[in-house]
């Protein structure tokens, strides 16, 4: 019976290790819409305002959190604002990445995929953008108030850089992908006006779990491009141990994964199929990775909040320095406390509370870690949360990353916030109802 669920449950990852879920795109109900998510490909041609070839930088805010929330499903009304960034922020692109969102037993590893955890996990991060968007509106109408300025129609933007700046606050954010993969979670969110210059998303899934491939250990990796410049995201959780020479079973996973992960590509189209081989790449998830230290002495360093002698001995930084497994990586200042292992709703680390002298040992570490490779990402906020959900507390982290942006779109934006744009509109006014006019002029969505 058990080589037949093994095999069953290999056949059907393989079978479904493509799909994912995400929210649909608005239908184009409105009269004039202007569906623009395929400009600057190379099908274009014609000596107009769209034959401009030159491609422009721009920035875009990204955030990025981990968390393994130990098999603890969510109540409906916990609240995970902690898990975002300020308040006073809106980012451009939210990724949210799990593990354990439940139990590892045999059920669940070797069983069909139960997706209610992870829609009751997407409703909150849904509930929380809005409610971060609602505060934002809120504040900012109360500036408006306090400063006396009118609401009034934006005019003509001289710097075309500020027509890709987050400024501005979005109507709402879309979840362009998530995928499950047993306890691994990942989710994208993005803000609803860069919807339509998403395109070719696509997830895959590496298990180095049981047997070397069960999705109890492994990765879920999606990708997407932004424009023209790709993205990979892979979420990550590795084996564990804290025993001397576990982290190279660690490294095993690392190495599998980078080698396995592999994303559907379409002949006709020249996209990314491995992880390094995108423009942005950022890992992130419960690597596992501790401090090579007696326990006794960590403990003690970190009763002290000796940081630096921590991480003087943590194996990831040690992997980083090397660069045998993370060759081109980075990793920003870490100034906040080990992640794991507390006790549960509790802030005191395991074995340290009193009656717990002789329990199992886990000494504290920074097992949940984000990561990054390459060039075009800057990172502007590393630190966790203090969620007590599970023994582990999330960490997060906030990038301005540089994206390639056709000027085919940036001439097209000009010219519709042109005067020549308005003349041409100015003389439609004659023929058209005023009504009709508000619905064309409303739809155009850049």
């Amino acid at each position: 019976m058990w080589p037949r669920l093994v095999a069953n449950k290999i056949l059907g990852k393989r079978l479904s290790n493509n799909s994912f879920v995400a929210d649909f795109p608005d239908d184009a109900k409105t009269c004039g819409l202007l569906d623009i998510s395929s400009l600057g490909q190379p099908s274009l041609r014609g000596n107009t305002i769209l034959n401009q070839r030159e491609d422009n930088l721009h920035d875009y805010n990204v955030f990025v959190s981990t968390w393994n929330v130990g098999g603890v499903a969510p109540q409906e009304n916990l609240d995970i604002a902690g898990l975002l960034d300020s308040p006073n922020n809106i980012c451009d692109i939210y990724v949210f990445g799990f593990q354990e969102i439940v139990p590892l037993r045999a059920s669940n590893v070797l069983g069909s995929e139960n997706s209610k955890i992870s829609m009751k996990w997407n409703s909150l991060i849904r509930e929380a953008l809005n409610k971060k968007i609602q505060y934002c509106l809120e504040k900012q109408e109360y500036n408006r108030k306090q400063l006396g300025i009118r609401t009034q129609k934006p005019s003509f933007i001289e710097d075309e850089k500020t027509l890709f700046q987050s400024s501005t606050i979005p109507e709402d954010f879309r979840c362009i992908i998530c995928k499950q993969m047993v306890g691994i979670l990942i989710s994208v969110w993005i803000r609803s006006d860069l919807r339509p210059y998403v395109r070719h998303p696509s997830v895959s899934c590496v298990g180095c779990g049981i047997m070397g491939c069960l999705g109890n250990k492994g990765s879920v990796s999606v990708r997407f491009q932004l424009h023209e410049t790709s993205f990979c995201f892979v979420c990550s959780h590795l084996a564990s141990g804290g025993r001397e020479g576990d982290e190279k079973l660690r490294n095993s996973d690392v190495a599998e994964i980078f080698s396995r992960t592999s994303f559907h590509r379409r002949p006709s189209l020249d996209l990314p199929r491995n992880i390094l081989d995108h423009d942005r790449v950022i890992l992130l998830g419960d690597l596992n990775y501790r401090v090579s230290l007696p326990e006794a002495t960590t403990r003690l360093l970190v009763d002290r909040k000796e940081w630096d002698a921590l991480l003087d001995n943590d194996q990831l930084r040690m992997g980083l320095r090397d660069g045998q497994v993370f060759e081109g990586w980075h990793e920003g200042l870490i100034k906040f406390a080990p992640t794991y292992k507390y006790c549960l709703k509790s802030n005191v680390y395991s074995g340290c509370a009193e009656g717990q002298k002789g329990g199992k040992g886990r000494a504290p570490a920074w097992c949940d870690r984000i990561i990054w490779y390459g060039e075009g990402l800057e990172q502007h906020l590393y630190t966790r949360g203090e969620s007590n959900l599970s023994d582990h507390r999330p960490v997060k982290a906030m990038f301005t990353a540089e994206v390639q942006v056709s000027s085919t779109i940036k001439g097209l934006q000009k010219f519709f916030l042109s005067e020549r744009f308005d003349q041409i509109t100015t003389k439609s006014e004659r023929t058209l109802s005023d009504r009709y006019l508000c619905k064309s002029r409303s739809g155009f969505k850049f």
